[in-house]
């Protein structure tokens, strides 16, 4: 229970029909499996909605030089700003 008083007052990202249209075009570009498909969605979600860090250990997937290159080209195409991808170190 500590954990969830901990984010009780974060903010809930709405899944909007923008979020899945920026997602999908980041799963086709990043080239990743399907089973990995949500990966792309949690990056939709963080440059949608203009959340300034994304944290994650995912280095395969999403905090990697590869695919972080590609959403900045994607989403400077479309207008979306990028947020500061980091990983524990």
């Amino acid at each position: 229970m500590q954990r969830l008083d901990r984010v009780s007052y974060f903010t809930i990202l709405e899944l909007t029909q923008e979020v899945r249209t920026i997602a999908e075009i980041y799963f086709a570009a990043i080239q990743i499996p399907e089973k990995a498909r949500y990966d792309a969605y949690h990056l939709a979600y963080a440059a949608w909605h203009g959340v300034d860090f994304l944290v994650s250990w995912n280095c395969t997937h999403i905090a990697n030089g590869r695919v972080i290159k590609i959403i900045e080209n994607i989403n400077t195409e479309n207008a979306i700003r990028t947020p500061v991808i980091c990983t524990k170190s």
